[in-house]
């Protein structure tokens, strides 16, 4: 599925689902309550986020630290942006979205859902497709150059 229907149908139904729940809680509270439920919604998500933006980049700092690339950690990163920006736009469908982006058991099965979805190449992300599943090895030829010798420890 290509992905701009699939924006366009989140432009246009986000918005329906965030007003039919701020009624309904509106109406069971009351208007002040829900307000203030919003406000420390969101403090509450902000909090969080900046609590585990902080452990994530100081795991990514021991990763690096240690030679590894931290791939999996910088993914983590921009689930946490995905779950701040969440956390920006005022409702309680977007602040439950959020939230589930920046909790870590929750951010994990997310990651590990995408990344099950996608097949990492030299040229960056890519769907994986039917075809792209049958092989697992790649054909090539190694070719070894006299000079090459220089380079190796």
């Amino acid at each position: 599925m290509r992905p701009f229907p699939v924006f366009a149908l989140l432009f246009l139904v986000l918005p329906f689902i965030e007003i039919w729940l701020l009624i309904k809680v509106g109406s069971a509270i009351g208007a002040l309550p829900t307000i203030l439920l919003l406000i420390l919604a969101g403090m509450l998500g902000i909090f969080l986020l900046r609590h585990q933006g902080f452990a994530t980049l100081a795991r990514v700092q021991r990763s690096v630290n240690e030679g590894q690339l931290p791939a999996q950690t910088m993914l983590e990163g921009v689930v946490l942006l995905v779950g701040g920006l969440l956390f920006i736009i005022p409702g309680f469908f977007t602040d439950i979205l959020g939230l589930l982006c920046v909790l870590p058991p929750t951010r994990y099965l997310l990651l590990k859902l995408l990344l099950k979805r996608a097949v990492v190449s030299t040229s960056g992300f890519h769907r994986q497709t039917s075809s792209s599943q049958g092989s697992r090895y790649i054909e090539g030829e190694v070719v070894r150059r006299k000079d090459d010798d220089q380079f190796l420890p």
